[in-house]
């Protein structure tokens, strides 16, 4: 006989549990350890997102977990670009390769389908928008502290990363994580490099947003997230990276429209105390960001950019439809790209550059239809988010390889499996209401006023 649980007690862990560990693990911890004894550079995240992908098999080999087992486009996708992947990996393992390219194509292929893992488990593990929510909350902390980190490098070249050194782990290369950029420190926080600090930030941004207007509308805790929300958008500028500012510009694009018109003006007038803020507080900082890009077509990196479009030229027409495989293309010995879309028509060709291009695709596809199919303002609401923070890394993609750099790579697929949950969330939502999973409400438009008919004398 079934026992029914008293309020108040734990749930036991679940898919959402597992995705929070992941998201938790990938940002408090610096993102240059790797796990000691191995003879790949296998990094604790993507050890738990092997974990979650074996835990997700095993869930779909029972009905009593509780692990959805429906078709979702997100998992769709997430499977194609595994499939790309591997017949990649198939065709560039089959001929010569140096042993350094070799090496990497191992580990790209095993990280690529740890994220993958990650991305399918949340589609099917996280199961109700409490645990959604959990997920989200998660990743917005997870990104805050590393905005922290950030903030005390920029600020007092103070660097926290030397008290993370965690057992069982070991650094490798070398643990830099504050540069210089017009004289200020550039700060990376627990991440790799300053541009994928800032776009990390950028991502979280929308989740903050959404859950401090949240706890505004429907009560509950706000002044957390507003103060997270503060964190991640000053650390965005002092990355001192255009992805960051081009990231927080995307935000606002997809944010702000979604509004009411009152709510509107405010996030504008907040947007330019928040720039005001930055100018007075750190002179010289928003003039920094300006001339990036007032001066983007004489600056070096930007020079460097053009450069790669033509190595890349030269390389892409042997390699035409599955590419030369994913991480062969070592920066430090044919040159960085910068340029995500670029790299992987060069690594996985058209079928791989299609494909992810398509993850994107999707996972706006059942945000937005998502937000359509729902009557709940919640809902609605964390729709627009989401499909504000997958663009994030969907449009910077084109300025700086996301998918070289591991804690950019593992949110983006989380955020690709919030959707998909999102749309299944929806959907099971509509038919436990007895509507079609892809209810659309009737849009409540304003009657016009019948004319009163002419009466003919």
């Amino acid at each position: 006989m079934a026992t029914t649980k008293a309020p108040g007690t734990r749930k036991p862990a679940d898919g959402a549990t597992l995705a929070c560990v992941y998201a938790l693990v990938m940002t408090c911890i610096p993102a240059m350890l790797v796990v000691k004894g191995l003879p790949l550079a296998v990094t604790p995240g993507m050890a738990v997102g092997l974990v979650m992908g074996v835990l997700w098999f095993c869930a779909q080999l029972v009905t009593t977990l509780g692990v959805a087992k429906g078709r979702n486009a997100a998992r769709t996708a997430l499977f194609l670009f595994a499939s790309a992947q591997l017949a990649t990996y198939g065709v560039a393992t089959y001929g010569y390769l140096p042993q350094d390219e070799l090496q990497a194509i191992d580990r790209t292929l095993i990280t690529m389908l740890a994220v993958i893992s990650v991305g399918i488990a949340v589609t099917d593990g996280v199961r109700g928008l409490d645990r959604l929510d959990k997920l989200l909350k998660a990743m917005v902390v997870g990104a805050t502290f590393m905005a922290f980190v950030g903030i005390l490098q920029f600020s007092f070249a103070f660097d926290l990363n030397q008290y993370l050194m965690l057992p069982g782990l070991k650094p490798v290369g070398e643990m830099t994580y504050i540069l210089e950029r017009s004289n200020f420190r550039r700060p990376a926080g627990t991440a790799a490099h300053p541009i994928e600090f800032g776009v990390i930030c950028s991502m979280a941004v929308p989740l903050a947003i959404h859950y401090a207007l949240r706890g505004v509308d429907h009560g509950g805790a706000h002044k957390r997230w507003w103060f997270c929300l503060a964190i991640l958008a000053v650390a965005s500028m002092q990355s001192l990276s255009r992805s960051a500012v081009l990231g927080l510009a995307i935000v606002a694009i997809f944010m702000i429209p979604a509004m009411t018109p009152k709510r509107r003006v405010r996030a504008l007038g907040l947007i330019l105390v928040f720039v005001a803020a930055m100018r007075v507080l750190v002179p010289g900082l928003v003039g920094t960001l300006y001339s990036l890009f007032a001066s983007i077509d004489v600056d070096p990196s930007a020079e460097s950019r053009r450069r790669a479009v033509e190595r890349a030229s030269q390389i892409i027409p042997d390699h035409l439809l599955l590419g030369r495989g994913m991480g062969t293309y070592i920066p430090q010995k044919y040159g960085w790209l910068d340029n995500e879309y670029l790299g992987t028509l060069v690594q996985s060709g058209l079928i791989g550059v299609s494909l992810l291009i398509g993850l994107y695709l999707v996972a706006w596809y059942c945000a937005l239809r998502a937000r359509v199919a729902t009557t709940d303002p919640r809902i609605k609401d964390l729709a627009v988010a989401i499909a504000a923070a997958i663009a994030v890394p969907a449009i910077t993609s084109a300025t700086f390889d996301l998918l070289g750099f591991a804690v950019a790579t593992g949110y983006t697929f989380l955020l690709v499996g919030a959707a998909g949950a999102l749309w299944r969330i929806v959907g099971e939502d509509n038919a436990a209401r007895g509507l079609p999973i892809d209810f659309l409400p009737p849009a409540r438009r304003p009657r016009r006023a019948s004319r009163p008919e002419k009466v003919r004398v």
